[in-house]
């Protein structure tokens, strides 16, 4: 099988990319100890800058040390025993930001009593951050040994810190605007039942300040009087003295 390399400068120095046709099998440190990774991975393997593979893993690598990227969507090909490729997909598994001791990362895989050998797997592990082995620590809290380098592992752990902080205030932002916008909504829908019976109460004491003039009542609600007998008008030139009309 042909490997293809990529150069890709980053934050904690220069990495090499590289990919089989398909799948992305391993990312190494710019001081890497050769025995570190199949010898076939490093010598065999010919620079291709326009590789589809390694184009999108150096766009998406850019994008974590950015601090907008948490998790990676690449195909990747493990290269190497049955239980090391156990342990490299339980590394995949460990949240962003987050860490794991050895001895939790052995119980995890149902190995409790193989620390030393996940210990072991994890330092052979051939694609670095991706396959995030920065993220298994000493039982203590200390960094312990990295491929790269303590300080790379340091690097590494301070970027997902700083991002997920970053990330988890924004959240909080948002959800503290949202519940003011729910407040607010909620305060309108309350104030409109007052808004809408003010007009009516403004109307009513306007009619009692200003009442309605009487209606002037038409002839056929007039009282009888002695222009009607019995109920029968009588037309005023047929009274007596009346004046024609």
């Amino acid at each position: 099988m042909k490997y293809a390399y990529k150069q890709f400068p980053s934050p904690v120095g220069e990495l090499r990319l590289v990919a089989s046709d398909d799948s992305l099998v391993a990312i190494l440190w710019e001081n890497d100890e050769p025995a570190r990774v199949p010898w076939f991975v490093r010598k065999e393997a010919f620079e291709s800058r326009e590789h589809p593979v390694l184009w999108e893993a150096e766009r998406q690598l850019a994008e974590y040390f950015a601090g907008e990227r948490t998790t990676f969507a690449l195909k990747l090909a493990f290269i190497g025993t049955e239980f090391q490729q156990q342990v490299w997909r339980a590394l995949t598994e460990i949240p962003f930001g987050q860490t794991l001791s050895y001895a939790q990362l052995a119980a995890q895989l149902g190995r409790p009593a193989a620390v030393r050998a996940v210990g072991a797997a994890n330092g052979r592990n051939p694609i670095s951050i991706i396959a995030p082995c920065h993220r298994v620590i000493g039982s203590n809290g200390s960094l312990t040994g990295f491929a790269g380098g303590l300080e790379a592992k340091s690097f590494l752990l301070n970027l997902e810190a700083k991002s997920r902080l970053e990330r988890k205030s924004e959240f909080e932002g948002e959800f503290q605007l949202e519940g003011k916008i729910q407040l607010e909504g909620k305060g309108r829908l309350e104030e409109e039942p007052k808004l809408a019976g003010k007009p009516k109460l403004e109307r009513k004491l306007q009619l009692e300040a200003n009442p309605k003039p009487e209606r002037q009542r038409t002839f056929s609600e007039m009282p009888i009087d002695s222009h009607c007998v019995s109920g029968t008008f009588t037309p005023p030139h047929l009274l007596q003295g009346g004046a024609a009309w």
